[in-house]
């Protein structure tokens, strides 16, 4: 992923953080010479000793070719896509002294990398069911719970989805919010972002009057 200093975030909080928020992968792996994509919400799980970036668990259908390059010893990638909107250069100052501005496009996303291994042992494999239907539905008033359906039917869902962890060994985000524009500048696309309606509008606001608010604070 193309890179430059000011765009790149490395806090591992920081990175977690969008995942959770932001929890479809899309997932992309080599199988047979061919890249394949599939998009696949994951969790994830605090850092080991073998995995210092934290785990992504998920599951996938057993038909759907992509868990059959788990073993390989080959990674694959997977891209969590955050707030991201159109930047208009009507936000920009230097339009109001010489026009010479151009469109752009915001956002926060994050790639990791890392082995794919198969969960083979049944209990921990509906420990995972578990874990993924906790994580979202813990939203709820009245969460769902896989003890909730008949232990039959869950054994033969389970005999038609198989479970994936992916121990992540490189991890990057880039957060793609004008760092390298002025403060005013930044200012001015809040405000031209909070007058729009769409809710990745009003995110990337939020994150950029976030990071407006943390870069006030170091200079203080």
């Amino acid at each position: 992923m193309y890179m430059p200093s000011h765009f790149a975030e490395e806090r591992i909080e920081v990175l977690h953080t969008l995942i959770q928020a932001h929890p479809l992968a899309a997932l992309v792996s080599l199988q047979d010479g061919e890249l394949e994509a599939n998009h696949i919400p994951f969790i994830i799980s605090p850092p080991t000793a073998d995995a210092p970036y934290g785990v992504l668990r998920g599951h996938v259908a057993r038909n759907n070719l992509a868990w059959q390059s788990a073993g390989k010893g080959q990674d694959a990638l997977l891209i969590f896509q955050g707030p991201q909107a159109y930047i208009s250069p009507r936000w920009y100052e230097e339009k109001k002294r010489s026009g010479e501005v151009v469109p752009t496009y915001n956002y926060a996303v994050v790639h990791a990398h890392g082995p794919m291994r198969v969960v083979d042992d049944r209990q921990e494999f509906l420990q995972l069911l578990s874990d993924l239907s906790d994580n979202f539905e813990h939203r709820f008033d009245s969460p769902w719970k896989v003890g909730d359906a008949p232990a039959e039917f869950i054994d033969r869902i389970m005999d038609l989805i198989v479970g994936i962890e992916i121990p992540i060994r490189r991890i990057s985000g880039k957060w793609k919010t004008s760092q390298n524009k002025s403060t005013q500048d930044r200012v001015n696309m809040v405000d031209g972002l909070r007058e729009k309606n769409d809710s990745s509008s009003q995110a990337l606001a939020n994150l950029m009057e976030q990071q407006l608010f943390e870069t006030d604070k170091e200079n203080k």
